[in-house]
């Protein structure tokens, strides 16, 4: 029978040799993750009612960087409670060096074909690596951290076909921005598989925002199809895996929902207006509109790939004095990586201000939050009214290039033209 890379993996991870989209099915996990918001603060309690404990201490990953570095009393408590709830519980595998997905995939944990969920929204980052990977709420983890099982019902699978390459100044950002624009946030009981010819040639940075992205477009989860380049970032960890990249791909008769294809090589530089992902629209249909405050940061825009971008807009130049760049690199480990090829001295020279490694402004945590009537443009995946600061402030949604490019001159503009002026 014939069957997609998602009904693959869930058909082993229930023991079954195939599913149908609509199945309401229970597999076992192959990994589960945690961070110190929706994390141990939550389930500990409800862990210790039940009288139980984890299921497999070796299958769970805990990681601390909504409250890091802790900037106040509670926030220290937070992560003390996350740290030692880890520590009783035997897990090993417990971090604070960086944003949890990217974390997941700097240390090997997620592999193609794993069936996994993760406490947070933007969970089906693990997609990238061609595994089966769903956000869930602190109840439903609290469960599955007792008996190792979830239930899920199979989505219907959306094929996302990109063909042609990126052209320079564009990113997958701008292409998740793209469809949250055309196909909005309501394409619930979905999961989004992005292939073709551009997706091939997209780093593993890039993959994950695709995958990331998908929570936004209110999908079960998004997921990319491993081919060498996953298998090179899996060996780059240090570890060795035995990938059998011909077991993991949809079928080429596979029954897709949709197909949707798009000329990666016609796709502009995309802007999303306040207050949501799916005001996306080419950056050449704005006014030069004055921004406040340009924000590099979290899983979706702080990746090695996402600063060397904005170093390509901001070598040799200056931010303006109207405005402010704050930079968040998305791990402690990309932030050597930084310094170490001279991207992070690039990015400082111009005048950006370097933050911690963390959620941070993200989530309207720490520093980098807006007040009153500011206007600010993030390379986040959100921009609900109140997400990075006050109800009464503006953000904007944008890539890496696009955001240094609003640095520079102060405004809302086409990253292209910086990026021209070097070519």
């Amino acid at each position: 029978m014939a069957a997609t890379l998602t009904e693959k993996i869930i058909a082993r991870a229930c023991g079954r040799d195939a599913v149908k989209p609509g199945e309401i099915v229970t597999g076992r996990l192959d990994l589960l993750m945690m961070h110190d918001s929706g994390g141990p603060r939550r389930v500990a309690s409800r862990l210790e009612k039940l009288g139980a404990r984890v299921w497999d201490p070796d299958k769970v990953v805990v990681v601390s960087d909504h409250f890091v570095p802790a900037v106040d009393l509670e926030s220290a408590q937070i992560l003390a409670l996350t740290r030692n709830w880890a520590r009783a519980q035997g897990v090993r595998h417990y971090d604070m060096l960086g944003i949890c997905h990217v974390v997941l995939q700097e240390h090997g944990h997620v592999r193609p074909g794993m069936f996994c969920v993760g406490g947070d929204s933007h969970s089906p980052s693990g997609g990238a690596f061609g595994a089966f990977m769903v956000g869930m709420g602190a109840t439903d983890i609290t469960g599955a951290l007792v008996t190792g099982e979830v239930w899920v019902r199979v989505p219907t699978t959306t094929r996302i076909q990109l063909d042609g390459r990126l052209a320079r100044g564009v990113s997958a950002k701008d292409v998740m921005l793209m469809l949250c624009g055309t196909l909005g946030m309501g394409n619930e009981g979905q999961v989004f598989e992005f292939g073709g010819a551009a997706v091939g040639a997209l780093s593993m940075h890039e993959r994950l925002t695709l995958c990331n992205m998908t929570a936004e477009l209110g999908a079960v989860t998004g997921i990319v199809p491993p081919d060498a380049t996953t298998v090179a970032a899996l060996e780059a960890t240090g570890q060795s895996f035995g990938v059998d990249l011909a077991a993991w791909q949809s079928d080429p008769d596979a029954g897709f929902g949709a197909v949707h294809r798009h000329d990666a090589a016609t796709l502009a530089p995309q802007v999303a207006a306040p207050h949501s992902p799916a005001n996306s629209r080419p950056v050449t249909d704005y006014e030069p509109i004055a921004i406040d405050q340009c924000y590099i940061g979290a899983c979706t825009g702080a990746k090695l790939d996402d600063l060397r971008m904005a170093a390509e807009v901001l070598k040799g130049r200056k931010v303006a004095t109207t405005t402010r760049l704050l930079i968040a690199p998305a791990s402690a480990a990309m932030t050597n990586q930084a310094a170490a090829e001279g991207t992070l001295a690039t990015l400082t020279a111009a005048g950006a201000i370097l933050l911690p490694s963390g959620c941070g402004a993200c989530a309207g945590m720490g520093a980098g939050m807006l007040g009153d009537s500011e206007v600010g443009i993030s390379t986040t995946a959100r921009n609900f009214k109140g997400r990075m600061g006050s109800t009464h402030s503006q953000v904007y949604l944008a890539s890496p290039y696009a955001v240094a490019a609003a640095a520079v001159k102060g405004v809302i503009c086409d990253p292209r033209e910086l990026l021209e002026e070097w070519a």
